[in-house]
């Protein structure tokens, strides 16, 4: 396949930005999204130019490192992770718009790349337990409702990646704070702290910058691992029901 590639470039944070077009030829089908890029990079370094940055890592749909807006959809138009989108989704001679994600919570720091450490900060905040468990218990020594396992194996399939955020016209966090938070809250493990998790997470996602929810229902339709909408209004009665007590 030949494809039209329009890039967002850009040097580094304070740098102004813009989209730079690429024709890239021998294109097969069976390549994923970013090894076509690689390929791309493989002649602009054979050229001497500079090569276009972007994040990726285990390239296995685990990471949710390889954040690219993709003809405006995140990680492109399938339901997937950028890096197992394949070339076949597109076809030849189209032309194909690659952005870095969207959103004053995630800067950009060169072309592609932006820096997602507010999500770190949010996790820092709350998304953990502090109940002493030593090695690894007995199955049955802890018993679980089938449902609540399932609720809590739901939510902590989250990857972190921030689809939900590049693709909500607010740049809400409110689908990956909520998974996070309805994952430890459904366990008996997270109860110790299920008030002051919910409350300093929410605070913390609040004061990164993200905006806030209008329920548009984007972030649930883009996320790649299918986290469920509802797990936000789970999170808003847990809110609600924490900041009561408190």
């Amino acid at each position: 396949m030949r494809l039209t590639l329009r890039v967002w470039r850009q040097k580094n944070a304070d740098a102004p930005g813009t989209m730079t077009p690429y024709d890239v030829d021998g294109v097969s089908p069976d390549m994923s999204f970013l090894e076509m890029l690689d390929t791309l990079n493989e002649r602009l370094i054979l050229d001497g130019d500079d090569p276009v940055a972007f994040d990726h890592d285990c390239r296995e749909g685990i990471c949710g490192a390889c954040s690219l807006v993709i003809n405006g959809d995140a990680h492109g138009p399938e339901r997937t992770t950028t890096c197992q989108l394949h070339m076949r989704s597109f076809a030849d001679g189209d032309t194909i718009d690659i952005e870095p994600w969207r959103a004053a919570a995630f800067p950009v720091v060169k072309d592609l790349v932006v820096d997602r450490s507010a999500f770190d900060r949010i996790i820092q905040s709350g998304g953990y337990i502090t109940a002493p468990t030593g090695s690894a218990p007995e199955a049955h020594a802890t018993a679980v409702p089938k449902p609540v396992a399932d609720t809590a194996f739901e939510h902590a399939e989250c990857i972190g990646c921030g689809a939900c955020v590049a693709a909500c016209p607010n740049g809400s966090a409110m689908l990956f704070t909520s998974a996070k938070v309805v994952h430890l809250n459904s366990l008996p493990q997270g109860a110790p702290e299920r008030e002051s998790r919910v409350l300093d997470m929410v605070g913390r996602m609040d004061a990164e910058g993200f905006g806030g929810c209008t329920n548009t229902g984007e972030c649930a339709t883009a996320c790649p691992k299918g986290i469920p909408l509802f797990s936000i209004a789970t999170m808003n009665r847990e809110f609600v029901r924490a900041a009561r007590k408190r």
